[in-house]
């Protein structure tokens, strides 16, 4: 057992901490030897801090009364957007390649203080930009199920170390896609959480009242996934926007009771409205999935039904580049960044009162048209991405479908567009393509219902065993 440490559940692997049949040393070795073992293959955990891990370990003092979450030693990799004490913090950008941080982010705070463990820092592109997860730092990250693949993005570097052993569970971040897509693309789990449920870090902009990037976890199964949702789903004081769980009550609980809390009426959308394109092989998986997830709860299944997301593509578009607006300093790193944010940039700049007053106008019908969609229905299904993994040295999809794709976030449309919700989103493994590559069925449920949306992914998950192919050995 002790040598497979890394192909257990977490929960598992937590209780034999509380147990002692293993102690937190023991399993960040473990750990370590996996990371070791693996990461020349896929390059997901760039920067580690196995000393600093093994000294945490090592002075590791159970509370009394462990509070809600509470991990016990579990090591946990953090994505490289996000800042650890002590630890290298690069942003996958030159810009910031030598930078150390001085303090830590609010979740990982909450996270050391429930018991974990840190082991490293996960790759993501530079700033956290686009869906394919490489950079001038360190280069790209590769997808365990076909190494000549994208794991997605941007925590791209967290779902390819949870596919590959790597870790149990891993923290990412999510503005447009990027705890989804890579869930999707390496056959593992991550949630976009509702804004304010999981504790984020800085003073907010004007832009992020409208469009919101989360903390949010990842996990090789939905259990797993809870444990670690009622570990960082707490309110901080440096995050004034942060709410925590709602009821405080734990997420693992109601999974055990997850038949009391099953959706009655499941919306299907391939396309979201006609909103995005979506290749063959991926809206067939996904589909012939969400009339099981219906099948297995019981419930109606409603075909081609979705809140008004016509507007979507434009919306996300201005709001995401009013975050930008400020960013004119990294103009004088041209020579360095990626064009793409460059681009980004000079969107932000670029942008009129009368755009963001069009946006602004537009977002707030989505949202209402989205509060009366969750009136009739309990749960959105729709495929998580566009395609299947491609080529990592693609940069990003240029067409899908006949559909052209101007800008390197537009084939992040089936995600995008559903992050202007505000509602809660999940990616959940629902079966491979002929090639067998994992496809990710995106479920999405009303604002502040993760409970309900990890009961409904987890009946779903009990009844196939899509979940149980991770982890794996990265296979060329």
């Amino acid at each position: 057992m002790g040598s497979a440490w890394w192909r257990q559940r977490a929960v598992d692997v937590v209780e034999a901490l509380r147990e002692k049949r293993v102690t937190p040393l023991e399993l960040v070795r473990s750990a370590r030897r996996r990371i070791e073992e693996v990461e020349g293959k896929i390059n997901a955990v760039p920067t580690t801090c196995f000393e600093r891990a093994e000294r945490r370990a090592r002075e590791m003092d159970h509370p009394a009364s462990p509070p809600r979450g509470y991990l016990y030693g579990l090591p946990v990799l953090i994505k490289d957007t996000l800042a650890v004490s002590g630890v290298r913090f690069t942003r996958g950008s030159l810009v910031h390649e030598h930078d150390v941080a001085d303090h830590d982010d609010p979740v990982v705070s909450v996270l050391e203080a429930k018991g974990a463990i840190i082991m490293g820092k996960t790759n993501t592109p530079e700033y956290g930009l686009g869906s394919n997860t490489y950079n001038d730092v360190f280069g790209e990250t590769l997808n365990p199920f076909d190494i000549r693949l994208t794991c997605g993005g941007s925590s791209g570097g967290a779902a390819s170390a949870l596919a590959a052993g790597e870790a149990w569970i891993a923290i990412g971040t999510d503005l447009g896609g990027s705890l989804r897509i890579p869930a999707s693309f390496c056959g593992v789990v991550g949630l976009r959480p509702t804004p304010g449920v999981v504790p984020n870090a800085g003073s907010r902009t004007a832009a992020e009242d409208n469009l919101h990037a989360v903390v949010g976890p990842m996990a090789r199964n939905v259990t797993d996934l809870a444990l670690l949702m009622d570990a960082i789903s707490e309110k901080h004081p440096e995050d004034g926007n942060s709410v925590g769980a709602g009821d405080g009550e734990s997420y693992v609980d109601r999974l055990k009771a997850y038949r009391e809390n099953l959706p009655t009426t499941i919306a299907w959308s391939s396309d979201l409205g006609g909103s995005v394109p979506m290749q063959g092989e991926v809206a067939r998986i996904c589909e012939r999935a969400a009339k099981e997830l219906a099948r297995i709860v019981g419930a109606a299944f409603v075909d081609e039904a979705c809140m008004d997301l016509s507007k979507g593509r434009e919306t996300f578009h201005v709001l995401r580049a009013e975050m930008f607006k400020d960013k004119g300093a990294l103009l004088h790193h041209e020579d360095v960044v990626k064009p793409e944010l460059i681009w980004q940039v000079n969107q932000g700049l670029s942008l009129k009162d009368s755009d963001l007053d069009r946006a602004r106008e537009s977002h707030k019908k989505l949202l209402e048209s989205t509060l009366d969609f969750f009136q009739s229905h309990d749960l959105l299904c729709s495929p998580c991405t566009m395609v299947p993994p491609f080529d990592v040295k693609t940069r990003w999809l240029r067409e899908c479908e006949g559909w052209e794709l101007e800008t390197y976030i537009d084939w992040l449309l089936p995600t995008s567009v559903l992050s202007l919700t505000n509602c809660p989103s999940i990616s959940l493994p629902c079966g491979f393509t002929e090639a067998g590559l994992p496809v990710g069925l995106q479920l999405t449920a009303p604002a502040s219902k993760e409970a309900e949306l990890m009961c409904a992914a987890y009946a779903y998950e009990r009844a196939n065993g899509h979940h149980e192919v991770v982890p794996i050995d990265p296979r060329p």
